[in-house]
Parts: C-alpha cells; structure tokens; sequence
C-alpha cells in the first residue's frame, strides 16, 4: 500500500523523500516496482470482475453469501470469506429491502364515526364514556406505559 502511494506521487515528489516519511526503503520501493505482479492479486482481479457481475445481476441485492454461492455454483473454487473481502475492499454492499408495513390510511371512502366525546375525558360517573385505541406496531416497537 505505502509503495503505490509513492508510485501514484511519484512525478510530485522525489522517491527517497517519500520513502523516508513513509518508513520504507528505495531499494524495497524499486524491488517492488519491477515484481511481477502475483498470481493472487490476478486472480483478485478475475474475480471480482465476476462478482461485480452477480451483483449487478442481482440488482444489487445480493451480499457476500449469496454471491460465494453463486460463485460455487458457477464451479469457482473460493472461500466465502475471501468474497467477502473482496466485497469490502471494492465497497460492493448489498441494498437492503425494506418490507412494506400497513399503516392508517387517512384517504379513504369508508364512513368515519363521529368524535362524540371531543377530547372531554372527566365524567360524572364510572361507564358513562367508553374509548379504544387501535395501536399499530410489535411489542417490541411500543414504549412501555407510564405508571402515575
């Protein structure tokens, strides 16, 4: 990583500055340069450019499981893992669905009842006003009641 920062600055700054703030020495930079490239960052390379396939076939819905899957089915020998990595490192992330969730429908044509207690919660006598609520959502969603 710090040898391609120096490659991709290289026409800015000299090398032997660059190496020396980046802790790393000439000679290592230079090795590095003329080092064929290593048959696992190619096959990195292939693949991702078949993951990236996938996942667009997917509409980009699929995560690092299900493309490793895809990937085994197509007859590819990798780990889930290493699709995973790759996924991270490319910034490929699956979008996420939301599920669709009932909710009040205020535009409707049904009959509305009429609001005979008009917000007027102090009676006379126990039974004379009955209400309900309707309260949508899980347990889990709601707050719990507030005792007084």
């Amino acid at each position: 990583m710090r040898y391609r920062v120096i490659q991709e600055h290289d026409r800015r700054y000299p090398i032997r500055l660059m190496c020396r703030a980046l802790a790393v020495s000439a000679a290592g930079y230079y090795a590095w340069r003329i080092r064929p490239e290593s048959a696992r960052s190619v096959s990195d390379r292939t693949t991702l450019s078949v993951i990236r396939v996938i996942h667009g076939e997917s509409r980009e819905t699929y995560g690092s499981p299900r493309i490793w899957k895809a990937l085994v089915t197509q007859g590819h020998r990798i780990g889930e893992h290493r699709v995973a990595r790759l996924m991270r490192q490319d910034g490929i992330r699956a979008k996420t669905v939301t599920k669709w969730r009932a909710t009040t429908q205020s535009q409707h044509r049904f009959p509305v009842a009429a609001n005979i207690l008009e917000r007027a919660f102090t009676v006379e006598a126990p039974n004379r006003v009955w209400a309900g609520d309707i309260t949508y959502g899980t347990p889990s969603q709601r707050s719990p009641p507030v005792w007084d």
